[in-house]
C-alpha cells in the first residue's frame, strides 16, 4: 500500500474531525538533509473562540493569525519559556480551529522521545521559524497509511483545567496501545 500525503481537504474539517483523523498518520518532517518519520498517537483539538481553552478565544492577535486562516498550515507557538507546541489549523478560514500534536512514535532509523507535545516539537525541530508554513509541502507534512489501524480513545484534554465547563471536553485523542502517549487514559 502506498502512503499518500494529505491534502488541504483534509484540513478543512472540523477541529474534531482533523484531531481524530491524524492518529495514526505519518508525520514528516525534512530538516537539514535528514527526514524524520513519526507516527501521531495523541492529539487534541481546540474548537474556535466558543472554547474557552483555544487562543482563538481570546481575540484575534499577531499570534493567534494563522489561526483564523483556511487549514492545513502550522501554528506554532512557545509555552512556559522553554517550549514550541505544534499545532494543525483546522476547518474554514475565519473559523479559528487548531489540533495540538500531543505525542508520536519515531520510526526508521532514530529514537527519540516524543511523547509530550514540547519533546515532539524539540526532537522534530519544530519552532516558531515554522508557524504558518503548509503543511501539504515539503519540510512538515503528513502522510495517510492505510495499514494503520489505531484503537483510537476520546477522552477530556490535558492542562486546560482554567477553561471552565471546556476542562471538561473530550477533546483528547490517543491510540490506547502506545506507549507514547504523554498519559496515559487514566
Amino acid at each position: 500500500m502506498s502512503l499518500q500525503k494529505l491534502d488541504h481537504s483534509f484540513f478543512r474539517r472540523s477541529g474534531i474531525e482533523v484531531a481524530r483523523g491524524l492518529i495514526g498518520t505519518i508525520l514528516v518532517r525534512r530538516f537539514r538533509g535528514r527526514e524524520y518519520r513519526a507516527r501521531v498517537v495523541e492529539t487534541e483539538a481546540y474548537v474556535g473562540p466558543h472554547d474557552l481553552a483555544s487562543h482563538s478565544s481570546k481575540g484575534r492577535t499577531k499570534r493567534t493569525e494563522v489561526m483564523f486562516g483556511a487549514g492545513g498550515h502550522a501554528y506554532v507557538y512557545f509555552i512556559y519559556g522553554m517550549y514550541d507546541m505544534f499545532n494543525v489549523v483546522a476547518s474554514l478560514e475565519a473559523d479559528p480551529q487548531a489540533v495540538l500534536v500531543r505525542a508520536a512514535e519515531p520510526l526508521g532509523d532514530w529514537q527519540a522521545d516524543l511523547s509530550g507535545p514540547g519533546k515532539l516539537a524539540r526532537a522534530l525541530h519544530i519552532t516558531r521559524a515554522d508557524n504558518g508554513v503548509d503543511l501539504t509541502g515539503q519540510k512538515l507534512f503528513f502522510l495517510a497509511d492505510p495499514s494503520s489501524n489505531p484503537r483510537v480513545v476520546r477522552t477530556k484534554r490535558i492542562g486546560v483545567e482554567y477553561a471552565g465547563e471546556w476542562k471538561d471536553a473530550l477533546l483528547r485523542f490517543h491510540d490506547a496501545d502506545s506507549r507514547a502517549v504523554s498519559r496515559p487514559r487514566g
